[in-house]
């Protein structure tokens, strides 16, 4: 059955979500107002059809919401005061926001239907195939995950919990993307010491990412009084190479919540649960 995709708005991720929906024969949508030449480009080598905004949230079965994070609520307020779409249009809400971000965006757009959506993996072309984590009420998450059966978008349904699949995404894209940051203050700190090449053979003798090591928890727990001041003093390395080096000092603080657990033998369970209370004592009020 052809279903009509409204595509908010067609950067290079949403551009080739709407390739792979016309290549499953749907109608994918997109509006043009205010965009750039190269986002008209991108749309146009998809296929997609230009439609004004209006007609676009009028005509549409499913409303696809792929735009920078800090325009998703615009987005959907835009489509919320518009008030052309039908209770049973679903907003497919894609971009790496927070759960309780997601949660405004659903009372906002309520009645309507609204799935929290999140991508993992590059846009799907070249041979590359991203997920697309689906999680909402009913069974509107499997209706979405149909729409990309057979293409290089692979859905995943995660279950009817608005947030789930919110709180995967920023999970997962924490520490990737700030794994990457910190990997470029430290290159960058041993370059400027000459020791860059022998920081990249300490490094490729390590395959497995940290994340995959949970039981390393507690023990940096356990260690954090001893690791906290370490980073500090990494913090002066960097400053002194003229790097950013406020990772360094949020590090050494969030370690400093650990102080209390002194060479413990915790679990994770307890680990996190040290980390929370701590922070909870940090709360004003």
């Amino acid at each position: 059955m052809t279903v009509t995709i409204g595509l908010l708005h067609p950067g290079s991720m949403g551009s080739a979500f709407g390739a792979q929906l016309r290549a499953r024969g749907h109608i994918v949508l997109w509006c043009p107002d205010g965009r750039s030449d190269a986002t008209r480009s991108r749309a146009e080598q998809a296929g997609l059809e230009p439609e004004a905004l209006p007609e676009l949230v009028s005509r549409s079965d499913v409303l696809l919401s792929l735009c920078p994070p800090a325009a998703a609520e615009e987005t959907a307020a835009q489509v919320a005061e518009l008030g052309k779409a039908s209770a049973g249009t679903i907003y497919v809400e894609a971009n790496a926001v927070s759960p309780s971000r997601v949660q405004r965006i659903a009372d906002r757009l309520a009645p309507r239907p609204v799935i929290d959506a999140a991508v993992v993996g590059s846009p799907p072309v070249g041979g590359k195939y991203p997920t697309l984590y689906l999680s909402g009420p009913s069974k509107q998450p499997d209706r979405i995950a149909e729409l990309f059966a057979g293409t290089d978008v692979r859905p995943h349904v995660l279950g009817d919990s608005i947030g789930k699949a919110s709180a995967l995404k920023l999970t997962y894209s924490s520490y990737q993307k700030v794994s990457r940051v910190l990997a470029a203050v430290a290159y960058g700190a041993a370059e400027t010491y000459g020791v860059a090449d022998e920081l990249l053979e300490i490094a490729a003798k390590r395959t497995r990412s940290y994340l995959l090591e949970t039981d390393y928890i507690p023990k940096t727990a356990a260690r954090a009084w001893r690791w906290g001041p370490e980073l500090e003093d990494a913090a002066a390395l960097l400053a002194d190479a003229g790097l950013p080096d406020s990772l360094m000092h949020a590090a050494a603080a969030t370690l400093a919540r650990w102080d209390d657990n002194r060479d413990e033998r915790l679990d994770i369970a307890g680990a996190l649960e040290a980390l929370r209370a701590q922070g909870n004592l940090d709360s004003p009020g």
